[in-house]
């Protein structure tokens, strides 16, 4: 069957939701209806493998062009996620065109920037651009109802086990079930056990400065200007704590899985022996109401570099590439990834392009806009969290703001 053929079969099926599950199955919780026996299946255009901010938003568009599109999110939503959760306001348009009423939500837009050393010297910026506050415990969850709402089917606490391309169809293998679709998009984040399966570079290096990091969010109330985010580093790490909605902060924080080792394990011992000597960090940790019981965490960490095709899969998010933090916008990269494949996708399943053009133009056109950024990021990765280093550039650049608006400007892309 011809590319065009599936494309009429997808088009013809858009109204339709997926059956995939019957009734006595425990797979996890679904967005769609039951069907009466398991032999029933429906035809995908597409099958996203993880359900966070790339892959939801690249499901939306798909569905919301006609084709039948099928989502696997291994937890349930809503639920949080170790994530800045500032984003640029390149992406605002886009949102709100996904159908996300930011300008209804009163979110905190965030136009200034603090960045200090681990001795305490700091710096001032303003962000020409700018961006907005919200949380991915929030906007994950309204992602999905939108994706729901048009269509998509959602397969919640679903946790993909195998996907296998065989000649012009991919085979993917869930815990519970399997499905079939001519496109299949890996965006299931930092690291997955698909990624260790397919044995992709990054997975086998070593330890390195670009590496074994972890990650650790907290939601605070406490007093700190709604219009600003703060940046604070410490030996081996850095901070950083914004507002999103309802009067909340997120402060979260990246450091060497050896930090954690060095302080026996221990995040709260690590952040009194470590964070703390930031007297901006003392601060902020010494006054707050934490709204967690226990902080959200995630470990092996790696900006190394990634493919952007891995096994004929288009990868997205996370899992095509990880910006670095401190640069504060993988968010946005998101989201711009997701309207890139989308538009290589449609002409591949519309018949109008081969499936190796879909992956060449996909790969040169994600390494066009975020290629550039990745790299910047890697480079002021290696610098910051460096006591001596950090410390002596805070010091150096305070007098000359054109330099930080510049390295802020090679973080962030233009409105898409």
């Amino acid at each position: 069957m011809g590319i065009q053929v599936f494309n009429n079969c997808f088009q013809s099926a858009k109204s339709l939701r997926s059956l995939e599950e019957t009734s006595n199955h425990k797979t996890g919780n679904s967005d769609i209806s039951p069907c009466p026996t398991d032999s029933v299946r429906r035809p995908f255009a597409a099958v996203v493998v993880g359900g966070g901010l790339a892959g939801l938003a690249l499901s939306i568009l798909l569905s919301k062009a006609g084709y039948k599109t099928v989502l696997f999110e291994k937890e349930k939503y809503p639920f949080h996620k170790v994530c800045g959760e500032y984003i640029s306001m390149e992406s605002w348009k886009f949102l709100e065109d996904l159908g996300v009423n930011l300008s209804e939500l009163n979110l905190p837009v965030i136009k200034n920037l603090i960045v200090s050393s681990p001795r305490g010297n700091f710096i001032n910026a303003k962000l020409d651009l700018g961006g907005f506050g919200i949380s991915r415990y929030f906007l994950d969850n309204k992602l999905k109802e939108i994706a729901v709402e048009n269509g998509v089917s959602v397969h919640q606490e679903t946790k993909v086990n195998e996907v296998i391309f065989n000649e012009e169809n991919f085979s993917i293998k869930y815990n519970g079930g399997a499905v079939s679709a001519p496109v299949a998009i890996g965006s299931f984040g930092k690291r997955s056990n698909l990624d260790v399966k397919w044995q992709r570079a990054f997975t086998k290096q070593k330890n390195s400065k670009l590496n074994n990091y972890i990650g650790v969010k907290y939601h605070i109330k406490t007093d700190f200007p709604a219009d600003t985010i703060a940046l604070h580093n410490f030996k081996n790490g850095y901070c950083g704590i914004s507002k999103v909605e309802n009067d909340q902060y997120c402060l979260c924080y990246l450091t060497t899985a050896q930090n954690l080792k060095d302080n026996h394990n221990s995040i709260q011992e690590m952040q009194k022996n470590v964070l703390y000597k930031n007297t901006f960090l003392k601060s902020i940790f010494s006054e707050p109401e934490f709204l967690f019981k226990e902080p959200v965490t995630i470990s092996q960490i790696s900006f190394d570099k990634k493919s952007q095709i891995e096994n004929h899969v288009l990868m997205l998010g996370d899992a095509a590439g990880m910006i670095t933090p401190l640069c504060g916008n993988g968010m946005s990269m998101a989201f711009h990834a997701a309207k890139i494949a989308f538009v290589h996708i449609d002409l591949f399943l519309k018949g109008k392009i081969s499936r190796k053009e879909m992956e060449e133009k996909y790969a040169a056109e994600w390494q066009k806009q975020f290629g550039k950024r990745l790299r910047n990021g890697r480079i002021i990765q290696r610098l910051f969290g460096k006591e001596t280093a950090t410390n002596l550039f805070i010091k150096a650049i305070k007098p000359f703001p054109f330099i930080i608006n510049k390295l802020i400007k090679g973080t962030h892309g233009n409105p898409f």
